[in-house]
């Protein structure tokens, strides 16, 4: 082969392998790739697809514009200044187990090359989940997950945007005194009953912390394993105790289990306050039916803020495509992508540490949220939200009605629980 020829071998080598390159850089830099870890497969899969859906929908107002939807990244289209960006979200299943969780994290970090993560729902997952991207240097954002323990542990990367269940216990105890001060008596005994992961022990411990501050005395504490197949000793031994007043941290597929477990013993506590997840699960009153009503749990939304038009918009949209109304956690999903969507369009970057500035300088204002929240801030220290709230519903007609804070309440709660003899 003569110089010449070799000369144009080269050339011709050299332009292939730059055909080859720039699809992949321009591919690169048409996205904004954000990692979400959510439990897609397992007993809490089908709260997993909801939570999917509302962040793709949320994908989708980022990309899109929606001068109609008074929500954060809904006026723009994509990223503006990251040349135009759109937001990708690539999903990986934890099964709601904290090792998956903390194994997806790392592939999303060092193999998909997610500039940022979003999940995990179940606390342990969470918990997992943030400790690899801690390790990695990736900022971390949790939407849904309510252990206390979670923003305590002074990460670096770690941000939540909802209340935890230190302050959602709280409420409970702070509803049942603005019962009494309205006359209402429900009794002085406790007992709780909890799935034992991270999630449902901190829920213990708040209880524990909560009850003798008002007055309460802890007749029982019940862990019991997660995704059990019997719980009959457990409902037996409440049965047994008959308290005023049983605290529940479920998850969908074991508060199913309760509740017919209870009926099957014709058992029903006075007042069952539940601590959302489970208990709030659009399958959970599909499951079991009348038999959830006056069930009494804390929540961040309610069907009262449909006269919202950005809420009912999104309610509109999540019924389109999933068939189930927005709830409180396909709502915290939703608006966390959109907290992340935030961020991003706020930084000159996609680095890591331009993007954790970002989150930390969050400030969403009342009127852009879902939520009647005062707004969207995170705490300097812990990097936990500090304007956030929650709301108490019951299940009335197999709907759940707002009954507390009394300025939000659409009805009065229906207290003690009818005996189910005693059941239309």
């Amino acid at each position: 082969m003569t110089r010449s020829k070799s000369i144009r071998t080269m050339i011709f080598a050299l332009a292939a392998l730059v055909l080859l390159l720039v699809p992949a850089c321009s591919m690169a830099a048409d996205t904004v790739k954000v990692g979400v870890v959510l439990p897609l497969s397992g007993n809490i899969a089908q709260t997993g697809a909801l939570l999917r859906e509302a962040m793709l929908i949320a994908q989708d107002v980022v990309n899109k514009k929606y001068d109609d939807f008074n929500v954060p990244a809904a006026q723009t289209e994509g990223f503006p200044n990251l040349g135009g960006a759109k937001l990708e979200l690539v999903f990986l299943d934890s099964q709601g187990i904290p090792e998956k969780a903390m194994s997806a994290t790392e592939q999303l970090i060092t193999q998909e090359k997610v500039v940022a993560v979003i999940g995990a729902y179940n606390s342990a997952a969470t918990m997992t989940a943030a400790q690899a991207a801690e390790r990695l240097g990736v900022p971390f954002l949790n939407e849904n997950s309510t252990s206390p323990v979670l923003t305590q542990r002074g990460f670096e990367w770690f941000y939540r945007c909802t209340p935890d269940d230190d302050f959602f216990t709280l409420n409970f105890f702070e509803f049942l005194r603005d019962e009494e001060a309205k006359g209402k008596k429900y009794g002085k005994t406790v007992a709780m009953i909890y799935e034992n992961t991270l999630w449902g022990a901190d829920v213990a411990k708040a209880i524990k912390k909560y009850a003798p501050q008002f007055g309460y005395k802890i007749v029982a504490d019940i862990p019991y394993t997660a995704r059990s197949a019997s719980l009959t000793s457990e409902i037996q031994q409440l049965k047994s105790l008959n308290a005023d007043i049983v605290m529940l941290a479920s998850y969908v597929s074991d508060a199913i289990l309760i509740q017919t477990t209870m009926r099957d013993m014709d058992y029903i506590p006075p007042i069952m306050l539940a601590q959302d997840s489970g208990h709030n699960d659009p399958n959970f009153v599909k499951t079991v039916g009348d038999l959830a009503n006056y069930i009494v749990s804390r929540e961040v939304y309610t069907a009262a803020l449909l006269n919202r038009p950005s809420v009912k918009k999104l309610n509109d949209m999540m019924l389109a495509k999933t068939g189930y109304p927005l709830d409180g956690n396909s709502g915290r999903a939703f608006m966390g992508t959109l907290v992340m969507a935030d961020a991003l369009l706020r930084t000159k970057s996609t680095k890591p540490e331009d993007i954790k500035q970002a989150l930390g300088a969050t400030d969403i204002p009342a009127d852009k949220l879902i939520f009647p929240w005062n707004g969207i801030k995170f705490d300097p220290k812990t990097h936990q939200i500090s304007t956030g709230r929650g709301i108490i519903v019951q299940i009335q007609d197999k709907k759940y009605l707002p009954v507390w804070p009394y300025e939000v309440a659409t009805v009065e709660a229906k207290l003690p629980i009818p005996k189910w003899s005693e059941r239309k």
